[in-house]
């Protein structure tokens, strides 16, 4: 498999529970051990009318409803990486089902990133500990019976981290479907370069190795998809099949990126998400409020 090649039981086939969110592009997950109760959830999703200022739940909602709804035991809150395009339901999902929140190591480079750009002052902690767990490259952990190992996949952020659970992996947006391509690597912190070495480390996993996206935005107008494979990303993928070199890649990378608009939700997202999933505490007239940096991303 890969260097890692005695840390997961390849024969084991997680079920995996798809949930797409509409207005990000978003897929969380729903990952079953087929041999107990116990479940992970990957990158959920808090809903935001930014331009109302008023959170919702209903994405989360759906989650919990399903867990719920087949008795399972919740273990795992994963987030794959720092999104800038949505917001994490983690703690929400937590507080009702309880569970451990999960995130690479690197979220302490983000921290300190952001901390600086919203000048969060000496009370906003850069040291990871709104999470419970921070995964090093090699880390395993338990879904049950299954093992979950951590692969550190950085490039589009540093602290890109990909879940490899028996025969399937989330890559959280190291990679896209095929006719999709790649992630930007422009954010604070990626860079090309690292992000197709990363791609490179994904794609050695077997060729039979299930892939679940992060995100899918339909190109062509084809119908929204979020699983493929390795054998398919390393034959068909835009940007990074078999043939295509780290500087081809590069050389496009950069071009595109400098063609493409800053996220729509990356302030608000960006500023929770560094948190954990939770808002900016209170101020003084027991209001929360996200800043908006001018000029400053």
């Amino acid at each position: 498999m890969t260097e890692f090649s005695n840390s997961v039981n390849l024969s084991v086939r997680p079920d995996v529970e798809a949930f797409f969110d509409a207005p990000t592009n978003t897929i969380s997950y729903v990952v079953r051990d087929p041999m107990s109760n116990s479940c992970a959830i990957i990158d959920s999703v808090m809903d935001i009318d930014y331009a109302a200022g008023r959170i919702g739940y209903a994405s989360a909602d759906r989650l919990i409803a399903f867990v719920k709804q087949n008795a399972l035991k919740l273990e795992w809150l994963i987030e794959t990486h720092v999104h800038a395009d949505h917001l994490s339901g983690a703690p929400y999902i937590q507080k009702e089902l309880g569970g451990k929140i999960g995130i690479g190591e690197n979220i302490r480079l983000v921290q300190e990133i952001f901390g600086k750009i919203f000048n969060e002052g000496t009370d906003f902690q850069r040291d990871g500990s709104q999470f419970d767990r921070l995964f090093i490259d090699g880390d395993t952990y338990s879904i049950g019976t299954m093992t979950a190992l951590v692969l550190h996949t950085p490039g589009h952020t540093p602290a890109c981290m990909t879940h490899v659970i028996g025969n399937t992996a989330f890559v959280g947006d190291t990679l896209f479907m095929p006719d999709g391509g790649s992630a930007r690597a422009d954010f604070p912190g990626g860079d090309a370069r690292t992000l197709y070495r990363s791609i490179r480390r994904v794609l050695s996993l077997p060729d039979d190795m299930r892939l679940f996206m992060c995100h899918d935005y339909g190109p062509n107008g084809r119908d929204i998809r979020w699983e493929t494979s390795v054998a398919d990303e390393k034959a068909h993928n835009i940007h990074v099949r078999d043939g295509l070199t780290e500087d081809d890649f590069v050389t496009m990378r950069e071009a595109r990126d400098k063609t493409l608009d800053v996220p729509k939700l990356i302030i608000p997202s960006l500023q929770v998400n560094m948190r954990g999933g939770e808002l900016p505490p209170a101020e003084a007239n027991g209001q929360r409020f996200l800043k908006v940096p001018i000029n400053g991303i």
